[in-house]
């Protein structure tokens, strides 16, 4: 077991110290579920260096509302700004928190995704997702639909508020993700579960401190909420201003054992939890080990690690009394040995740990302990591997396509080439570590306006197709694409000369551009090239005859 104590007292400034977290985390490699040996495990006081105090920054949208609206000291958006597809829905059921009172709805397509894109965004900076559901019976049926939710190509879960709907309860999903660019989308997705319009209620991007849960590696992996309480607490759930990230702390109270309150100054722990949760705890004073079921679901019996947080905050002034010295163990492994506990508060944390089915947390007093065991708070995030994405300058350049089509399809938002099952329509993608789009087959869409010359940077290409469409303008420049078999234009209102540099194009197979209004004399290069298959007649205004067939 690795673990590092940095004391309260540490002269190290806080920059090194986060950059010194930072590093640690490229040495987290994912292990096997029976595999304890290679965990890293972090002990911390807390530091006095980081600030009490917090704005909260961000975005939050009203999803399906048409105003701005002020609820809990925050200022909701409404969401068109963020979305450009789904209807505007009102729920008739009676709501206290009035974000609840819209949805957004989306058509029930499997495998179609329906993005908002927040943003600006702090590139390389963590964000905390967080969705609200509250179904209402907008769609007219009994059960609320069950679909996926996505950001940035990455299926993050599965939504299904079943069970909370039939108790007249909201649910919401949380987690912790790094900004890869500009913006961040998160998408509603359905899949084979899907029976009716998917809907989302609210949809919050909150930036993080940059301390919080750095051990984890945010290049690959995010991080989805399973489970975050406050001990001994029983009130409503502790959030803005309690956590200045506005975090939900649910309270978590067991009636045998002893529940006691106090108050504990606590600031400056990395994870920044709301000094309120060192507040209560669950403990006994006697020399006895304290057993806890936490978090109260089963976790999935399949090879899932977890980031595991345990904060800790004892009620006497220091720990040179051994008043409270305890072990810590996960379902009968040891987790940490010999906490002893002070006023100052610490957090016990892995970045990378198996479980699965019921956990158990037993914390044992140590032979030198004077009084029992205690725990104030819990954090327990599924690790969420990121799945690839699309090379930028694709993204980029079907970004600027898109731009110049009046009508694009809907899905064309967020990555395209991921989650797979997910991919825009008519778009194939290459495999491998850098991801391309390699074909565009748009036909019969019922698109209109022009075709951007920027196809011609997605220089991966070996096929398009866009026929019978209303697609006008001329043809732009393709000789980048130097990989072009097929392209199929036919049955559009292009217009002007067909480019030369098309005979350029070594590979090109198929070219369609029967049926517009082109004009002007057919290139020698492409009527004089016998591997192609060359069709520009009927319905163009061209010089000369037609190739021979």
């Amino acid at each position: 077991m690795d673990t590092q104590l940095i004391p309260s007292s540490s002269p190290t400034p806080p920059f090194p110290i986060l950059q010194f977290l930072s590093s640690i985390s490229q040495f987290l490699s994912p292990m096997a579920s029976n595999t304890i040996s290679p965990l890293f495990f972090f002990f911390f006081l807390f530091l006095s260096f980081f600030p009490s105090s917090h704005s909260l920054s961000g975005y939050f949208i009203d999803c399906g509302s048409t105003s701005v609206t002020t609820h809990d000291g925050r200022t909701w958006q409404p969401d068109s700004a963020f979305v450009f597809s789904g209807i505007n829905k009102n729920i008739t059921d009676p709501v206290l928190d009035p974000t609840l009172s819209t949805v957004r709805s989306f058509p029930r397509a499997l495998n179609r995704k329906f993005c908002y894109v927040v943003g600006p965004v702090f590139r390389t900076r963590r964000y905390m997702v967080r969705t609200t559901y509250y179904y209402g019976g907008v769609n007219g049926v009994q059960s609320p639909p069950v679909f996926d939710q996505i950001v940035d190509g990455t299926v993050w879960s599965m939504v299904n508020t079943t069970d909370d709907y039939d108790r007249g309860l909201t649910s919401y999903y949380e987690g912790v993700f790094e900004a890869k660019g500009k913006s961040i989308s998160v998408c509603i997705g359905s899949n084979t579960y899907t029976d009716s319009d998917p809907f989302i209620s609210a949809l919050e991007v909150v930036l993080l401190g940059e301390s919080l849960y750095n051990t984890t590696d945010f290049v690959n992996y995010g991080l989805r909420l399973v489970a975050r309480h406050s001990f001994g607490y029983s009130g409503s759930n502790l959030r803005f201003p309690d956590d200045q990230f506005d975090r939900f702390w649910q309270p978590f109270g067991s009636s045998n054992l002893n529940v006691t309150n106090r108050t504990v100054s606590a600031s400056g722990i990395w994870n920044l939890p709301p000094s309120k949760i060192f507040e209560t705890e669950l403990r006994t004073d006697q020399l006895e080990p304290l057993e806890l079921n936490w978090p109260l679901i089963s976790l999935p019996e399949a090879n899932f690690t977890y980031y595991i947080a345990l904060y800790f905050a004892n009620d006497h002034p220091s720990s040179s009394d051994n008043s409270r010295v305890f072990s810590i163990s996960l379902n009968g492994i040891t987790y940490y040995h010999d906490l002893n506990a002070t006023s100052a508060g610490h957090v016990v944390f892995a970045s990378r740990w198996p479980l699965h089915g019921s956990t158990k947390i037993t914390l044992t007093p140590s032979p030198q302990s004077k009084l029992g065991p205690l725990i104030n708070g819990g954090e327990l995030f599924h690790i969420v591997p990121l799945e690839a994405r699309t090379l930028v300058r694709d993204v980029i350049n079907l970004e600027r396509v898109k731009s110049s089509l009046n009508n694009p399809p809907t899905d064309w938002i967020g990555d395209p080439c991921f989650p797979q099952q997910y991919r825009w329509t008519g778009i194939t993608c290459s495999e491998g570590s850098r991801i391309r789009v390699i074909t565009l087959n748009l036909t019969n869409m019922d698109l209109s306006g022009s075709l951007s010359p920027s196809i011609a940077n997605l220089t991966a290409l070996s096929g398009i197709w866009l026929g019978n469409n209303s697609l006008s303008g001329p043809i732009p420049d393709l000789s980048t694409l130097k990989l072009l078999e097929i392209v199929h234009l036919e049955d559009n209102n292009f217009s002007g000369e067909i480019p030369s540099s098309l005979g350029n194009l070594a590979r090109l197979q198929e070219l369609f551009l029967y049926n517009n209004n082109l004009t002007g004399e057919v290139p020698q290069s492409l009527t004089n090239n016998e591997r192609l298959d060359l069709r520009i007649f009927p319905g163009n205004h061209l010089l000369g005859p037609p190739p021979p067939s």
